[in-house]
């Protein structure tokens, strides 16, 4: 029983991760080839696909009645986002900052997490407090729009729409890969409830660790290929929008499912390190033109920490 439960868990995170792979390929392609200027694409469409997998599974878990693990998904993806995902990567190789670009969007991802600890004082996310965090999310997106629009100026050139017909195979991958999500997402959810009625861990803490893990992959892996190809700045724009997603896009449209209950431990514990593990990435992005080894060294250790402390204190 034990090792089908673990089997269809890893067969739940290769299902999302790989069809969080198709789903940005394939709308890039469809994006492309529509007509729709990159400008809008570039600025959305990476944080939208790694954090697919994150929403999948913690609004599957709102919709079935486990709250608990739908917060604890979202919560502990973002600080797995930046502990060790960001961390590994800036442990590789020093990371260069854009200042400009980096204040702000670290300004909309701190306002976001106070925003979440602010709502949720009455130990619950209701329908009301989800809508302030979509807000936070609509403005985020509309401030990425008009940043790029001002970078990047249109082009002239006229596009060529093509036709669904033409585009059938970026469309076929496109609902693959939204589908195996979806699939994989739930098979995820009810493998990690089992997997913590089996050990007797609350669903909070499966959610916080193993879950949000699995569905932090597409983050960690598009991390780690950038520092591979050299390319590792990439990682903080993508790392930041998703974080930002998380916590507005996800836990919002999580919350009009049904409130979402605020466990005593995310008010003392999981929140207060979410809220340190983003001011240390904000502090150290601001302080230098560079996020230096040493710092990546301090943010993993903090991750590894904040884990530890999970699993004596919260067992």
């Amino acid at each position: 029983m034990i090792l089908e439960t673990i089997a269809l868990l890893v067969a739940g995170v290769l299902m999302i991760t790989k069809g969080a792979d198709w789903f940005v390929e394939s709308a890039v392609v469809i994006s492309e080839k529509s007509g729709i200027p990159k400008i809008i694409v570039g600025a959305t469409i990476v944080s939208f696909a790694t954090t697919s997998p994150e929403f999948a599974v913690s609004v599957t878990a709102a919709y079935i009645g486990h709250t608990d693990l739908s917060v604890g998904n979202a919560v502990g993806s973002a600080i797995c986002n930046i502990g060790l995902a960001l961390g590994l990567v800036i442990l590789i190789k020093a990371v260069p900052v854009n200042r400009h670009s980096f204040i702000r969007k670290s300004a909309f991802m701190l306002v976001s997490g106070v925003l979440l600890v602010l709502t949720t004082l009455d130990r619950q996310l209701s329908s009301l407090d989800g809508l302030i965090l979509l807000a936070v999310f609509v403005a985020f997106m509309y401030y990425n729009y008009k940043l790029q629009r001002t970078i990047f100026k249109e082009s002239d050139e006229d596009f060529v729409r093509a036709s669904a017909k033409d585009m059938k195979k970026e469309i076929l991958l496109f609902i693959v890969g939204a589908s195996l999500v979806v699939i994989g997402s739930r098979i995820l959810v009810d493998s990690g409830i089992t997997l913590a009625e089996w050990l007797d861990v609350p669903k909070m803490l499966i959610g916080l660790t193993l879950v949000a893990f699995g569905t932090s992959l597409p983050e960690v892996i598009t991390a780690l290929s950038s520092t591979l190809k050299g390319h590792q700045d990439i990682s903080i724009g993508n790392i930041l929008g998703a974080n930002i997603m998380d916590i507005t896009l996800i836990l919002g449209v999580s919350s009009q499912i049904r409130n979402l209950d605020i466990l005593e431990q995310s008010v003392v514990y999981d929140f207060p390190v979410m809220l340190l593990i983003m001011l240390l990435l904000v502090i150290f992005g601001i302080t230098g033109r560079k996020l230096e080894k040493w710092e990546g060294a301090v943010i993993f250790v903090t991750y590894a920490a904040y884990i530890a402390g999970l699993f004596i204190y919260f067992r």
